[in-house]
């Protein structure tokens, strides 16, 4: 059986495993199988029809199967009476509600697909010629450059690290966002950019052998920089996620570089391994008594032990659609105010004196002074921001714009510049960061890194250039 067998052996065999043992009325065990129905027609559009490389469709499935199948399902299993069940969120559970939840992911799931298959050949195709990049000779000057702004980085940015290495996860932080938004999503990443340049200069058929060995002590200097940077301790493990697998990207890309294979390895470490790992630290028995006895795993799923890696704030997209419906209920849409307090993020509050919460915090506040909860720092996905921004239309609209990006991306994914190539595959595996949201800080957390790593370097040609240019004038004018 090759590895589409497996897989899709494997993802029919779990779907099958939850609606068995999905004891609920016939109504919302219909909503739930009708997710389940779409999301395969889609899985298998993606393994046997879709044409070319698409590792955004391998994230929108896993996200998808995770969040609005696998963890409802596991978290409505595991209510011992439904009448007075709550969420993790804190929201009782209101049958009408999460039908209604159903409904709305389904509308998003058949509009985005019709959106991406209808406009994917005809953005595609558009511009079909790929224009290469010139051959700039002074980019070991600007990997240079890059590499003497990341080391001026590394020393300012002693302090800051130093705290966030000591800081426990769960203490706040004493900086502003903002702060913390250009350290970690900004500066940190331009070592990233270098990487990637670094790359694109040594697998160069014409590259200055004189250089090389330069351009290989640049490398390893920023590789070093950019662990420092960007690992477990000073970073979130949803945030280093996409840039590891970046990197894997763009030194192995065969290990991802097909729809099956990102699929699989995105399928089993957040549909499998991560609930596995999840329910191992949070098992009552020492990591010994499980060495000694890996029985005690399999008792506890018996037990419904992995339902409680799910019955977390980490899976609580779908139970705040059913919370954003509710508060929609009471206070209506926004008409696009959550959306354009995330596209105007940069905006301070200081000026910006009526400035929207994130939709998260919004319905975390909510959840605070209706529900008795006690936490507002909570995840929001686009199906979600969809509906309290514009109700139904905004369910339909949205979508089409989110595959329109995609499709974008996709070009992005197939040019030749490597940086923008990148940077695509980055923003696919962010893709499920994104779906789950909330939309402030999904596209925050984009829009950061893309202005280091691909347009922050173009800043710095230009100006390299121009001082050549300049240079060059006064050199001719001098001799003359």
């Amino acid at each position: 059986m090759n590895l589409k067998g497996i897989l899709l052996t494997i993802y029919i065999g779990i779907t099958i495993f939850m609606f068995i043992n999905l004891k609920v009325s016939f109504p919302l065990w219909s909503s739930f199988f009708l997710t389940a129905v779409i999301l395969f027609a889609i899985t298998a559009y993606h393994l046997y029809y879709e044409k070319g490389y698409s590792p955004f469709l391998s994230s929108f499935i896993v996200f998808t199967f995770l969040f609005f199948l696998a963890a409802p399902i596991a978290q409505i299993n595991s209510f011992g009476s439904i009448k007075t069940a709550y969420f993790s969120n804190n929201f009782p559970f209101k049958e009408e509600i999460i039908i209604y939840t159903n409904i709305l992911i389904n509308i998003f799931n058949i509009i985005f697909i019709i959106s991406y298959i209808f406009l994917k050949p005809k953005i595609m195709n558009y511009n079909v010629k790929i224009i290469k990049e010139e051959d700039k000779s002074f980019l070991p000057l600007t990997i240079f450059v890059i590499l003497l702004l990341s080391i001026i980085i590394f020393i300012m940015s002693y302090s800051f690290l130093k705290i966030e290495f000591l800081r426990p996860a769960w203490l706040k932080s004493t900086e502003s966002v903002m702060t913390i938004l250009i350290w970690k999503k900004v500066l940190f990443m331009i070592p990233f950019a270098g990487i990637i340049l670094c790359y694109k200069y040594l697998i160069k058929p014409t590259f200055n052998k004189s250089n090389f060995i330069n351009i290989i002590i640049f490398l390893v200097i920023l590789i070093s920089l950019f662990f420092w940077f960007k690992n477990p301790f000073t970073d979130k493990r949803n945030a280093l996620g996409p840039i590891y697998l970046a990197l894997i990207f763009l030194f192995y890309p065969r290990i991802l570089k097909s729809n099956i294979k990102t699929l699989s390895i995105l399928f089993f470490s957040m549909i499998i391994i991560f609930p596995l790992i999840a329910m191992i630290t949070h098992s009552d028995a020492s990591f010994s008594e499980i060495y000694n006895k890996p029985s005690i795993i399999i008792d506890q799923m018996k037990g419904g032990g992995i339902l409680t890696a799910f019955n977390t704030l980490n899976y609580d997209a779908f139970s705040n659609i059913g919370v954003t419906i509710d508060y929609v209920n009471k206070y209506g849409f926004s008409y696009g105010y959550q959306f354009i307090g995330g596209l105007f993020f940069f905006i301070p509050r200081i000026i910006w004196v009526n400035k929207p919460l994130s939709s998260g915090q919004l319905i975390g506040e909510y959840l605070i002074d209706d529900y008795g909860f006690s936490f507002s720092n909570l995840s929001n996905s686009l199906v979600s921001e969809s509906f309290i921004n514009f109700g139904i239309i905004g369910v339909v609209v949205i979508p089409i714009i989110l595959a329109f990006v995609i499709i974008h991306m996709i070009k992005w994914l197939k040019g030749d510049n490597y940086l923008k190539k990148i940077m695509a595959f980055y923003f696919a595996m962010h893709l499920i960061f994104l779906l789950r949201g909330d939309f402030s800080n999904g596209f925050t957390y984009f829009i950061g890194p893309l202005i280091a790593v691909v347009y922050f370097p173009k800043i710095i040609e230009l100006i390299i250039k121009e001082l050549l240019i300049f240079s060059k004038h006064e050199i001719n004018k001098n001799t003359k």
